[in-house]
């Protein structure tokens, strides 16, 4: 019988955590698993539990939230025997949404149940790991605003997202791959391990988890009339075809900053000085996902490839 801990963040996402525990016992297999359930206490809290897991010998560690819990409990669970799985309680939810991990809570949890379990990469900024998105700019800087703000969810995003692009100013990087350094004047530089942000928007729409590389999106100055096509194809897996996107995929990358600058790292904001490192590392951690993936696409994304390949027929013509 395998021994599994669920670490429950308690202030993440709308559902009630007491739904949560309630539908955990109802659900988990009893017949493979011996679990625990936590709820953390405060910040840092679920690093110690993950720590308490490896030593007391756990297999798997669930992480039951938004994107900071699942990435503190990730970056603990690297370099360990544990296999984490995830059950997403938050509002953007980017790491599970790229799994295809069920946000229905007992979908999430049947997802358990099967242990089929995937190597996949992350990658680290100046040593911090992330899992999804790291990047420098305008996202960082909001999401700088966002943890500063006393409203939460993804109305408020919106809001902050909105009022500090009216008076954001790109700024000069140099980007140094191998032997290749490029100047770029960007409003924001991405490297991406997976495909979104959260909430289905789509920085890195080629991002794989498997492939050993991050996907860089590079967003050049555009103006006010460019906003609606790029919200757009930010959300139907083609920004990547915008004008003013710069893409390439690498392995390690160096950014020189002009001043003192916001990153972020799955949405973490931090504020830092020095250039930045960011590189991916291959094959670093063991989660837990659904045997079969679904792979459909919503009616949203549907009808965009439906004209994007009238676009290409028109082309040919």
């Amino acid at each position: 019988m395998k021994k599994l801990i669920a670490i429950i963040n308690p202030i993440s996402g709308t559902t009630k955590k007491k739904q949560i525990i309630d539908y955990f016992t109802n659900h988990i297999d009893r017949q493979q698993f011996e679990f625990k359930i936590v709820l953390t206490e405060y910040a840092g809290h679920a690093s110690e539990l993950v720590k308490w897991a490896i030593e007391h010998t756990y297999d798997y560690v669930i992480a039951v939230g938004g994107d900071g819990t699942i990435n503190e409990v990730a970056r603990s669970v690297i370099g360990s025997s544990l296999t984490m799985g995830i059950i997403p309680c938050g509002s953007g939810n980017g790491l599970a949404r790229h799994l295809q991990i069920p946000l229905d809570m007992k979908l999430a949890i049947d997802v358990i149940n099967e242990q089929h379990v995937e190597c996949i990469d992350f990658g680290k900024i100046n040593d911090i790991p992330f899992f999804c998105t790291c990047g420098v700019g305008f996202d960082a800087f909001v999401s700088l605003k966002f943890a500063r703000s006393k409203k939460r969810g993804i109305l408020s995003y919106l809001e902050n997202t909105l009022r500090e692009y009216l008076k954001y100013k790109p700024n000069t990087y140099t980007v140094r791959t191998g032997n290749n350094t490029q100047q770029y004047k960007a409003f924001l530089i991405a490297c991406a391990n997976a495909s979104q942000y959260g909430n289905n928007a789509y920085i890195a729409p080629k991002a794989s988890l498997t492939d050993g590389l991050m996907d860089v999106t590079i967003l050049e100055p555009f103006t006010f009339m460019d906003v609606p096509t790029l919200s757009f194809q930010l959300f139907s897996k083609h920004i990547d075809k915008n004008k003013h996107i710069k893409t390439f995929k690498c392995k390690e990358l160096f950014i020189d900053l002009e001043h003192p600058s916001v990153i972020h790292f799955d949405g973490d904001p931090m504020e830092v000085e020095g250039p930045l490192k960011v590189e991916l590392i291959e094959k670093g951690l063991n989660i837990l996902v659904p045997t079969h993936p679904t792979n459909s696409k919503s009616i949203f994304v549907k009808t965009i490839d439906y004209f994007s390949n009238i676009n290409v027929l028109n082309d040919l013509k």
